[in-house]
């Protein structure tokens, strides 16, 4: 398979991305953004599924999709305090789109992910703002950075410097080719246990951390036509990619993949009783399966080597994979 023509998980058609990054003082902070499409995501809903590889984690928004099977505002990434705040910028974000919403339109689920940057940033100080979430939402676009940017902003990956990456595949089906991206949120890894596709084995000099802890947030898209349980199917792969890098989901790690697909929606509003929809045959998934494992390992890797080295909160630092392979660590 060969990656999209921006190796990202733009490639999709009309998937944004954008961040807000806060490096000021003891903060390594940020929000970053994702939109399924540019349309009203309440009432033109997409199919959606989650799969929690390991659930040590304080996410918003998952249990709906559980059991609902639609995402119906757009994604935002953050630390784990600026869930609540996340919470509310959606809601916002949706009351000014859709004044019926709790009036006659039902309430509005917002989905937000997390990991804890509280090793590089004040996390404690909950500095994040309604404001950060809307200049995320508002900075949306096909071109985007990858490494110390929004959500990524203070993550660790491996005992290195983690962040924000993104990879994409494309493939061909009967009815011509498709695009599957993958954008992580790479904060976990014990030191030692990263392995490089040639086999090597990074540790990072001088590290303090003997354990492994963080966590990784996945977003997988993709436009090919998929019901919820096969987006499941599809979600749960990306832990075979996290397996390829030598992860193995510590008890403390909140490893959550979510899978969307851009290929139909789901109204909000319906007259009649069906919706009408085609979906790929069962025995033609493997193509999705051996994308998502290859992206969601490439995007971790791209997070990193993305990231230059960073120093932060009480002078705590991590070095950059970068400057590793480069022979500087």
């Amino acid at each position: 398979m060969l990656p999209g023509a921006g190796n990202r998980i733009t490639d999709v058609p009309g998937v944004k991305v954008g961040h807000q990054t806060i490096i000021e003082g003891n903060l390594r902070t940020g929000f970053t953004a994702v939109l399924p499409h540019s349309g009203n995501i309440f009432l033109e809903k997409i199919p959606a599924a989650a799969d929690v590889i390991n659930g040590f984690g304080k996410s918003a928004g998952l249990m709906q999709i559980e059991e609902l099977g639609t995402l119906e505002t757009p994604i935002l990434l953050t630390n784990t305090f600026g869930i609540g705040t996340g919470i509310n910028a959606l809601i916002r974000r949706e009351l000014a789109e859709n004044p019926e919403i709790d009036r006659s339109g039902g309430t509005v689920n917002p989905l937000v992910m997390e990991c804890n940057d509280g090793y590089l940033s004040d996390i404690n100080a909950i500095a994040l703002t309604e404001a950060d979430a809307f200049s995320a939402l508002a900075a949306a676009s096909s071109d985007f950075e990858q490494g110390n940017v929004g959500a990524g902003t203070g993550m660790s990956a491996f005992g290195f410097k983690g962040g924000i990456g993104t990879a994409s595949r494309v493939f061909e089906l009967d009815r011509g080719q498709f695009t599957l991206g993958t954008l992580v949120q790479a904060n976990f890894g014990k030191p030692g246990d990263l392995t490089l596709p040639d086999g090597r084995k990074p540790h990072p000099n001088n590290t303090d951390q003997t354990e492994e802890r963080g966590s990784v947030i996945i977003v997988v898209a993709t436009d090919v036509p998929l019901e919820s349980r096969q987006l499941k199917r599809v979600a749960r792969r990306a832990a075979a990619g996290l397996g390829r890098l030598g992860a193995f989901y510590g008890n403390g790690s909140g490893d959550i993949s979510l899978a969307f697909t851009t290929a139909y929606r789901v109204p909000h509003f319906t007259e009649g009783d069906f919706i009408a929809r085609e979906i790929l045959q069962e025995d033609r998934i493997d193509a999705l399966f051996k994308a998502v494992a290859e992206t969601t390992q490439e995007a971790v890797l791209n997070a990193m080597i993305s990231a230059p080295a960073m120093r932060g909160y009480k002078g705590r630092s991590r070095p950059s994979l970068r400057d590793w392979l480069n022979g500087s660590d």
